[in-house]
């Protein structure tokens, strides 16, 4: 396991406690460097979206908990927020809790027999290989077309305007 891999799990494991007392869920854990800086992003989720105070009340909480863990070497900036309207769905609990939304998906090459790339349809079903979305055909008529995970470069809630 990598050293942000190791940072982000020890993470994780830690925002557990706080995520429950704030009423939130855990969406995801990133550490990454941009420039020359280290961010230790954390996204939440609950029903109805979050507020800026959830950040707020998980960022105090965790910002404590960081300090007296002080497992991670790097000077880092600490971010607490919501994935967003558009988020990438990255993990099988992301895609568990969008069935039923409409998703965009980029793949990394055509499948075969298309010259497209991007496709637009509800989620419906996914496994450890293959990824399910209805995708409208024509006249209101849909059908259901399986993508390889393999093949998808990403795979995010679409947002409709």
């Amino acid at each position: 396991m990598s050293k942000r891999e190791e940072i982000e799990k020890k993470t994780e494991e830690l925002l557990e406690g706080v995520a429950a007392d704030a009423a939130v869920r855990i969406y995801d854990v990133e550490y990454v460097k941009e420039g020359q800086d280290y961010y230790l992003r954390c996204y939440i989720d609950k029903d109805g979206g979050v507020t800026i105070d959830d950040c707020e009340t998980v960022s105090r909480a965790m910002s404590d908990i960081l300090d007296r863990e002080d497992y991670i070497d790097d000077a880092y900036i600490l971010e607490v927020s919501s994935p967003g309207l558009g988020r990438t769905l990255k993990k099988d609990r992301h895609l568990s809790y969008s069935i039923g939304q409409e998703v965009e998906i980029k793949l990394y090459k055509s499948p075969p027999g298309l010259k497209e790339k991007e496709f637009f349809g509800i989620l419906k079903s996914f496994d450890d290989k293959t990824v399910t979305i209805s995708v409208d055909v024509s006249d209101g008529k849909t059908e259901d077309t399986e993508f390889d995970r393999k093949n998808i470069a990403v795979i995010r809630l679409a947002l409709d305007f």
